[in-house]
């Protein structure tokens, strides 16, 4: 692997900083609670906090995002997920064939989210967030 431009990361962490609500980031730590102990939390007040924990407990960097990746995933937010195939594929030169057998590639629906989107079959807000139904209760046997 070459070496990335630490600038383009930045700027890719600022730009999902940009789209991630206060809510968003509450349901964030709270996915990552098995990482971020308990008396952290509340130090963590903006996606950038976040993101630069996650980097010095080196659950993120710029060459590995699937960590977020599956915490996008489990709360709900492809299209946070798509900008991290879009990192992958245009700034990691990593090509879809690539990613789907690369440890870069933690959540594989990220791709299906990506296509859902190209092809309008998902609503996109005009501030660029995508919130899914939760999914359907199951019923008992």
């Amino acid at each position: 692997m070459s070496e990335f431009d630490s600038e383009t990361y930045l700027q890719f962490l600022l730009d999902l900083a940009n789209l991630i609500t206060a809510d968003d980031l509450e349901q964030f730590k709270l996915a990552c609670k098995d990482d971020i102990p308990e008396e952290k939390v509340p130090e963590l007040k903006t996606p950038r906090d976040w993101f630069m924990y996650l980097e010095k407990i080196e659950k993120l960097a710029q060459d590995d995002l699937s960590y977020i990746e599956h915490v996008f995933e489990i709360t709900r937010r492809p299209d946070l997920l798509t900008k991290i195939v879009e990192y992958r594929t245009q700034v990691l030169k990593i090509s879809d064939d690539e990613e789907l057998d690369s440890k870069l590639t933690r959540v594989p629906s990220a791709k299906k989210y990506k296509d859902l989107i190209s092809k309008d079959q998902i609503e996109v807000s005009e501030d660029g967030c995508i919130k899914l139904d939760p999914p359907p209760i199951k019923k008992g046997p």
